[in-house]
């Protein structure tokens, strides 16, 4: 190559652009990669700032502006390295992609454990129920995650055997605790709609819940219960028929998991995004996507583009309407997630949102919550008590305006040990059938 014809290329940003896909070379385009990518990225906790997406044909080559939870450029050649080595193990090894930060430390699904799913009509009490029931059939909760939206609920749930530490493999056991819980999430009207399966299995948590929360039509509701989604997201669907693409635009408030969020919704709708852009480095996010059914057609009619507006600011909203968030972090124990949630509800309070895990033998809980009113703004004095019954150390308050820190004044061991969780028959809760 020639003097003249180096400076040239290097001159021009097309030309450079070819000499950064040489060197990392677009991988084979499949449907739903991009979901593949983005929560790989999720899951090694990166939040993606800026993004551009290209697909068209048979490859694709998708580029994502990173940092890590604190706003920070991941700088240690160390942790870049492993990142690419996740990526790889992630997605296979022929995908080739920017270094992201390092793999996180989460909880992943094990086929040691029975899986529940959970879908129904949300109301006061639920989750204390249901945790109720399963700690009378003997079954511990080890991880488990609750959404609500639309005055509907949705849970993904694994449990074990309570004397055995493994999964539940009886059949007539396995049937007895699926008649239980439908019976519980159906609550005093029968005629509500319920689903409930009892399983062994790995599934993705959160993928899972946004396609229950969509088989479930949470979308359909949208519109009763908005009042506490401020700002309420902009979607817009338009067709550009020259190219027969339909164009998604997305407007509002940034936040994390956001892009995962709209892709996966995207995804379990069918439709392909062939070319897009995010930019999300400001308070607001803007998402763009050029997308066509699996089948090759844009969106075909007039009602299937409204169903996709609403199915984007249902997922948007799942995680916006959550309430004042409190986390708990103590030993664990076959009953914690039954006796907590029962004092919650004693105390007036609804469970909107919960992530519960397992960490060796420590319970690390996050429940958002709010009063009878449907306001997060809990009282401080409803709040003391609670603190109270449960142990100051053990129990934190986290975004209340007027809540301070008290000082520990009892050990965490008072919430083990105590005969504070007095025990209550499940037949004077109207869970059980005689």
């Amino acid at each position: 190559m020639d003097g003249e014809t180096s400076c040239s290329s290097w001159d021009s940003d097309d030309e450079y652009q070819k000499f950064i896909q040489k060197m990392n070379p677009p991988s084979a385009n499949k449907y739903g990669i991009l979901l593949e990518v983005v929560q790989v990225l999720t899951e090694l906790q990166l939040i993606v700032k800026k993004a551009y997406i290209s697909s068209d044909g048979g490859w694709f080559m998708d580029v994502f502006n990173v940092t890590d939870q604190n706003g920070q450029k991941i700088m240690d050649e160390s942790v870049l390295d492993e990142i690419v080595k996740y990526i790889h193990k992630c997605l296979g090894a022929d995908s080739c992609f920017l270094p992201s930060r390092r793999r996180s430390v989460g909880v992943e699904p094990s086929s040691d454990y029975t899986l529940i799913e959970l879908t129904g009509t949300d109301r006061p009490g639920l989750l204390s129920e249901v945790s109720a029931v399963l700690t009378n059939l003997e079954c511990n909760v080890v991880n488990a995650e609750v959404w609500t939206h639309n005055k509907r609920a949705a849970a993904v749930m694994q449990v074990m055997d309570r004397k055995t530490g493994l999964a539940i493999s009886d059949t007539q056991r396995l049937a007895r605790i699926k008649e239980r819980l439908s019976y519980v999430f159906k609550g005093s009207n029968r005629s509500q709609d319920t689903k409930t399966t009892v399983t062994m299995g790995i599934t993705h948590t959160e993928r899972r819940l946004h396609q229950l929360m969509l088989e479930d039509r949470d979308y359909e509701r949208y519109d009763k219960d908005r009042t506490n989604v401020n700002p309420t997201p902009v979607v817009s669907v338009v067709n550009w028929l020259d190219k027969d693409y339909s164009v998604v635009n997305i407007r509002c408030k940034d936040r994390p998991k956001l892009l995962f969020d709209t892709v996966c919704t995207l995804t379990d709708m069918q439709y392909v995004v062939f070319h897009g852009s995010v930019d999300s480095e400001g308070p607001e996010a803007y998402q763009e996507y050029y997308i066509r059914h699996i089948d090759g057609s844009p969106v075909n009619s007039e009602a299937e583009r409204q169903r996709v507006i609403q199915c984007l600011e249902a997922a948007i909203e799942r995680r916006v309407s959550e309430g004042l968030k409190l986390e708990l972090s103590t030993g664990d124990r076959v009953g914690l997630l039954s006796d907590v949630t029962r004092i919650f509800r004693e105390n007036g309070l609804t469970v909107t949102r919960a992530e519960v895990s397992t960490r060796g033998d420590k319970a690390v809980n996050t429940f958002y919550v709010r009063d009878a009113a449907g306001s997060s703004a809990v009282d401080l004095k409803t709040l003391e008590a609670i603190r109270q019954e449960i142990g100051q150390t053990v129990l934190q308050v986290k975004g209340h305006p007027d809540h301070r820190k008290s000082p520990p004044q009892e050990s965490p061991s008072r919430f083990l040990f105590s005969s504070l969780f007095r025990p209550r028959s499940l037949y004077s809760l109207g869970l059980i059938r005689s």
